[in-house]
C-alpha cells in the first residue's frame, strides 16, 4: 500500500513498553494523536507495521518498525485564550511553564477553552501546527489538580526530539507529595505494572496482571504523627503513576479524591487536622523539578518550581499542630 505524500512522516522501532498493545493505542502515544484520530490514520492507510497495513486492533511487538504519516493539517480549530502563564524559560524551540493546580493541560470532553494549550497558542500562534491538532506542542502532561513544571515544544523538530526523550525516560522528574501514614522505611522503590482499573475504567491500578512497567523511587522528607512528606523520582511516566503507587501501598495522597485521599481524611485522629484536611480541594502533589536535554543544543537544563501556597500552608499547619 502506498502512503500518500505528506509533509509529516515518521518511523521508529517499537520498544518493550509497546509490546502486546493495540496499534491504535501505540500510534496515539507516539504520534501525539487522540486514539480516534490514530484509528482514522490507520483506516486511511497512513500507518504501516513492518511495511504492512494492519487493523487498529493489531497487537504490536517490540522491535517492529512503525511508520506513519500525517496529512497537512488545516489551521487549528482551537481557540486561543489569553490566560496568564508563569513562564520559567522560553526560546524558539521550547517553553517551560510552572503550571498551577486547576489548569487543564489540553482540551477534551467538557474542557474546550481556557486550557494550557489554548493559552500557549495565544502566546505562540505557530505552535498550533506542532504535533496533534488537539494537543499541539504537548509531549507530556500533568493532571488538572497537580501543580508544577512542564515543557512544551514550539516546533516540530523539538516536538519529536522531546517525544523520543520522554519515551526513553531520558529526563529527570522529581515530585513532592503529602501522603497519609508513615512509610515503612526511609526510602524505597516501587516497581509494578500499571493498567486500567478492572472495574472503574477512568482510574488506573497497579494491582493488575498485564500493563506497562511503572517505577517510582521515593524518599521520606518529613514525618508527622499521621502524614508524611515524600520526594518522588520517576523512572517512568505512566498515567497517575505516583497517585496509584502510593494509594496501592496504603498511603494515598492528601486530597486525592480518585485514589482514597479524601476518604482517609475522616480517619485522622486529630480533630483539628481532620477538619483542616477536609477543606483541601486537590491532591497535594507537585512536580518540583524537570530536567531535560535541550532538543537543539543537547545541553542539560533543569527547572524548579517552588512549593505552591496550598502545600506550604498544609506543611506549616502540621508543624504548628505538632510544634
Amino acid at each position: 500500500m502506498v502512503i500518500p505524500v505528506v509533509e509529516d512522516a515518521r518511523s521508529l522501532s517499537l520498544s518493550t513498553d509497546d509490546q502486546g498493545e493495540r496499534l491504535d493505542i501505540v500510534l496515539s502515544r507516539h504520534a501525539g494523536q487522540t486514539r480516534s484520530a490514530a484509528a482514522r490514520l490507520i483506516d486511511e492507510g497512513r500507518v504501516l507495521v513492518d511495511g504492512r497495513a494492519r487493523k487498529p486492533s493489531f497487537k504490536v511487538g517490540a522491535g517492529m518498525i512503525l511508520t506513519w504519516s500525517i496529512p497537512d493539517q488545516s489551521p487549528s480549530i482551537l481557540e486561543p485564550s489569553a490566560l496568564a502563564l508563569n513562564i520559567l524559560y522560553e526560546d524558539e524551540w521550547i517553553v517551560v511553564i510552572d503550571k498551577p493546580a486547576g489548569l487543564v493541560v489540553h482540551p477534551g470532553a467538557g474542557n474546550t477553552r481556557d486550557t494550557l494549550v489554548n493559552a500557549l497558542i495565544a502566546r505562540y500562534p505557530d505552535m498550533a501546527a506542532v504535533g496533534s491538532r488537539e494537543r499541539p506542542g504537548i509531549v507530556h502532561r500533568l493532571d488538572k489538580l497537580t501543580s508544577g513544571v512542564m515543557v512544551a515544544a514550539r516546533n516540530r523538530e523539538a516536538y519529536y526530539a522531546l517525544e523520543e526523550s520522554f519515551k526513553a525516560h531520558a529526563h529527570e522528574r522529581v515530585y513532592l507529595a503529602v501522603c497519609y501514614g508513615r512509610m515503612p522505611q526511609p526510602a524505597g522503590r516501587i516497581a509494578t505494572l500499571i493498567n486500567r482499573h478492572p472495574v472503574d475504567r477512568k482510574r488506573m491500578s497497579s494491582k493488575v496482571k498485564t500493563g506497562r512497567e511503572a517505577v517510582t523511587n521515593w524518599r521520606v522528607e518529613r514525618v508527622w504523627k499521621e502524614l508524611s512528606l515524600l520526594e518522588l523520582r520517576l523512572e517512568t511516566g505512566r498515567t497517575h503513576q505516583i497517585r496509584v503507587h502510593l494509594s496501592d501501598m496504603g498511603h494515598p495522597i492528601v486530597g486525592d479524591g480518585e485514589y482514597g485521599g479524601v476518604s482517609r481524611a475522616h480517619a485522622l485522629r486529630d480533630p483539628v487536622l481532620r477538619d483542616y484536611v477536609r477543606t483541601i480541594q486537590r491532591q497535594m502533589l507537585h512536580a518540583q523539578v524537570l530536567g531535560i536535554k535541550h532538543p537543539a543544543t543537547r545541553e542539560y537544563l533543569e527547572f524548579t518550581s517552588p512549593l505552591p501556597e496550598d502545600m506550604r500552608a498544609l506543611i506549616d499547619r502540621l508543624d504548628e499542630l505538632e510544634g
